[in-house]
């Protein structure tokens, strides 16, 4: 789904279920559905996650295994080197289809996350009184989302140091610092020179990416107005 369909419309006064008998309702029974559904497709989204970050490692994985099989075989020569240049830009590509697919994924959770408290906030205008018993947000502001995410209105820095895109984009900017020395070595630079131009490359591509994933999570943030803040 794009962002113009996921773009809410202006709202005035939200709809009120507050006077309807959740009892027999079928209102209730809609929801009950909806909220299921939401469910569901989060599951599938969480399972796409660790399916695709899975898979990314494993190719990684098996790169690494390749590239020391051949500098076991031919050391770190020539031969090294150009099968270095085949494997390494694949694996850059497969990491970073990886880290753009798991921002969208993130995007997208939030937004069933979201749709999952607003079905909260109508289950209790139909029954009011089962506030106490629940644990996520009724709210469907940033707050309300992040309580939902994690019990608490926001999260530190150690919480999003170990989302599975940023993991992907560090292993992904080690990736472009280790093509850079290998471009490095075939050109006959210096170890200080390959040295330095790795760790730029890889702080660069750091960086870039970084920006990329906050740019689009802001994108999406600026032009969400939620209906029920808290």
């Amino acid at each position: 789904m794009g962002d113009r369909a996921r773009r809410q419309p202006p709202v005035g006064t939200p709809p009120s279920l507050q006077g309807i008998d959740a009892v027999g309702n079928p209102h209730a029974q809609f929801l009950a559905t909806e909220h299921w559904s939401l469910l569901a497709t989060r599951s599938m989204t969480w399972s796409e996650i660790f399916s695709r970050t899975g898979t990314y490692l494993t190719v990684l994985s098996a790169t690494v295994i390749a590239l020391s099989l051949v500098a076991n075989a031919s050391g770190f020569g020539r031969d090294f080197q150009m099968f270095a240049l085949l494997v390494l830009p694949v694996a850059l590509l497969i990491g970073l289809g990886t880290f753009f697919r798991l921002i969208e994924a993130d995007v997208e959770d939030a937004w069933l996350v979201i749709g999952m408290n607003r079905l909260r906030h109508a289950y209790l205008e139909l029954a009011p009184e089962l506030e106490p018993y629940f644990v996520t947000s009724h709210h469907d502001d940033a707050p309300g989302m992040m309580t939902t995410y994690s019990f608490r209105n926001r999260v530190g820095l150690t919480h999003w140091m170990s989302g599975s895109p940023v993991v992907v984009g560090i292993i992904n900017a080690v990736v472009v610092g280790v093509l850079a020395g290998v471009i490095c070595e075939i050109a006959n630079a210096g170890d200080v020179l390959r040295t330095v131009a790795g760790a730029t490359a890889a702080l660069l591509a750091a960086a870039v990416l970084g920006v990329v994933g906050y740019r689009r999570v802001r994108e999406v943030s600026r032009e969400y107005q939620p209906r029920f803040p808290g």
